[in-house]
């Protein structure tokens, strides 16, 4: 029987999805507590694999299990067994066709950044921060180079695995609440570390290091080392997985989870 799950988590208390010997994954935490609930080794395959830092409002992994039990078993029992930081939102059976990751048509991501002279306590380790007021108008006009499909080999991590650094960018935006920044980025998948230099490159326009022109110019270089740093994991969440509509899953199938976000 194969089951698939929807989850949250917070990224900073883990040293990313991934499992590791050390066991301080998310992943890691997962399993240990599937198995208390199938009694049985029970191994996770999620949509996207996350970084140490990164956040979830919304990542959908799946499992494969002899043990039958409630869906209600996979949410509440699990959650009982898991740190404060991971919740299971639900947990729907489907079949052997199904998989998180390769199933999937697309992701959301956002990145939240705190622009503000002094750094972010309350919100420490939940949210970037950028001293310096950014023209969220010329990173907005910035980014519009970014959509539909390009090789990003310059905002890919040098440590990347994907075969292909081709993706297709369906969405880009940019808004200002207050005293944050919203970055919201919806494409067929991500490379490592993708979204990260994408913020870091369009900070540096945002702060009139760069003019707008200059994304452009990284995307066509396709070279890494003339964009700008890759900035931290504090902000960056993944906020929902589409799927084709023949899957059983919340929301339709589709949209997983619509990339809101609470703010203060």
């Amino acid at each position: 029987m194969r089951i698939a799950i929807g989850l949250e988590y917070a990224g900073d208390a883990f040293e990313g999805w991934q499992t590791q010997p050390h066991g301080r994954t998310v992943q890691d935490a997962l399993e240990i507590a599937l198995r208390k609930i199938a009694l049985e080794p029970v191994q996770l395959v999620c949509a996207g694999r996350t970084d140490t830092g990164v956040h979830a409002t919304t990542q959908v992994a799946h499992f494969d299990t002899s043990a039958r039990r409630p869906l209600e078993a996979w949410v509440r029992g699990v959650n009982s067994h898991l740190p404060a930081n991971i919740g299971v939102l639900w947990a729907v059976e489907v079949d052997g066709q199904f998989h998180a990751r390769f199933s999937a048509e697309a992701r959301r991501y956002r990145y939240v950044l705190v622009n503000r002279r002094v750094r972010p306590a309350l919100l420490r380790g939940r949210v970037g921060w950028a001293h310096g007021v950014l023209d969220v108008v010329a990173m907005r006009e910035a980014a519009r180079c970014l959509l539909g499909e390009h090789d990003f080999t310059s905002f890919r991590a040098a440590e990347c695995q994907a075969r292909s650094p081709v993706r297709l960018m369906h969405s880009v935006e940019v808004e200002r609440r207050g005293d944050v920044v919203i970055f919201d980025f919806h494409a067929n998948a991500f490379l490592h570390h993708m979204i990260r230099n994408l913020v870091g490159s369009l900070v540096y326009v945002g702060m009139g290091r760069k003019p707008v022109a200059w994304m452009a110019e990284l995307l066509a270089a396709r070279n890494r080392t003339i964009a700008a740093p890759t900035f931290a994991p504090d902000g960056l969440y993944l906020c929902g997985v589409e799927y084709p509509p023949l899957w059983p899953l919340p929301g339709g199938g589709r949209i997983i989870a619509a990339p809101q976000l609470l703010l203060p």
